[in-house]
C-alpha cells in the first residue's frame, strides 16, 4: 500500500458551529466504515502489517537503572 499525505490546501473559513458538526460528521462516518469492515480490519490487524519495520530494531541501548 502506497501511503500518501493528506494535502488540505486552502481550507475553507468554517463557523465553530459548522466545524463541529463536521467534525461529528467524520467520526460517524468513522465509525460506520469500521462497523461495516470489522472482520476485515480485525483479521488485517491480526495478522500484522509485515511491510512495516521495526521502528526500534536499531537500538540495542540498555535500559537506564536507578
Amino acid at each position: 500500500m502506497n501511503l500518501q499525505s493528506l494535502l488540505f490546501v486552502d481550507p475553507p473559513e468554517l463557523s465553530d458551529k459548522t466545524a463541529s458538526e463536521m467534525l461529528d460528521f467524520l467520526y460517524e462516518l468513522t465509525t460506520a466504515f469500521e462497523n461495516h469492515y470489522a472482520a476485515q480490519l480485525r483479521r488485517y490487524y491480526q495478522e500484522g502489517d509485515r511491510s512495516q519495520q521495526d521502528l526500534f530494531e536499531d537500538f540495542n541501548d540498555e535500559l537506564p537503572t536507578f
